[in-house]
């Protein structure tokens, strides 16, 4: 007798997949503070699930590492998109940057707290380099293809400034200095009078 496929593939439940997006959200929050409450029994209240619901979607702490990362990554290129459709090109590039600043604080609060090296995860970085590096060059193609920005940096280059001001900080209230710096930066970068195209 044939077994019915509808039976052996099941659909994730509304309240898994529900479960599963607290978990992810919690995560971020809890990682993103850093210090030693970032446990996954705080994710677990934060989720307000229980813990044996956290296990059941990510068995280990790298499982749930890397999902929550994944997800900031898949979010900014999205946002990237969003972005390149409703901003002014300077004010979409500036946007998505900042955004940026998000993704470091809860990789740094991760790194931090489950002792985790990113780098080390061949895959992992290069998918993560690979999507943010072509949100970054979307972004600044159109802020140069409208003259406003420099044609003589790259998206690396843009990734390579965001990832050392963020990790040259590392006191309380960081991100806010970051901010600072990412405008000035980003305004250095604008195409002046004198600025060579």
């Amino acid at each position: 007798m044939e077994e019915n496929p509808a039976k052996t593939t099941r659909k994730p439940r509304t309240d898994a997949i529900r479960n599963r997006e607290r978990v992810l959200e919690a995560a971020k929050a809890v990682f993103s503070a850093g210090g030693p409450d970032a446990s996954l029994e705080a994710v677990a209240r934060q989720a307000r699930v229980g813990i044996g619901t956290l296990y059941r979607h990510f068995p280990t702490r790298d499982a749930l590492f890397e999902a929550v990362y994944r997800r900031e990554v898949e979010q900014l290129g999205a946002l990237a998109e969003q972005l390149k459709d409703e901003a002014a090109p300077v004010d979409a590039l500036r946007s998505w940057l900042r955004s940026n600043v998000d993704l470091v604080a809860t990789k740094k609060g991760m790194l931090a707290a489950l002792a985790l090296a990113t780098h080390g995860r061949s895959e992992l970085y290069a998918h993560t380099f690979d999507r943010l590096t072509k949100a970054a060059g979307a972004l600044l193609d159109q802020a140069v293809s409208a003259g406003e920005i420099r044609p003589d940096v790259s998206a690396e280059d843009l990734l390579r400034a965001l990832v050392g001001m963020c990790y040259m900080h590392d006191q309380p209230g960081w991100q806010k200095t970051v901010l600072k710096l990412l405008d000035v930066f980003v305004d250095g970068l604008r195409v002046t009078s004198g600025t060579p195209r």
